[in-house]
């Protein structure tokens, strides 16, 4: 996954925030920081990124 995927799923999570768990928030709040210093997130923070957004941020699709 690229740095700019990595900032995608961050910035759509930032709506999501006050939803979150306390260990969701602090978690998520680790990756913004490392998001602002531009740092690559390793394999086992991606796929907990990526766990986070799947579980806040999913869109429903729509129902016709």
């Amino acid at each position: 996954m690229t740095h700019a995927e990595q900032h995608r799923l961050i910035v759509e999570l930032m709506d999501f925030e006050r939803k979150m768990g306390r260990d969701d928030q602090e978690t998520f709040h680790m990756f913004v920081k490392r998001d602002k210093d531009d740092e690559d997130l390793e394999e086992k923070s991606l796929k907990r990124l990526v766990a986070m957004h799947e579980k806040y941020a999913v869109r429903k699709g729509r129902s016709l």
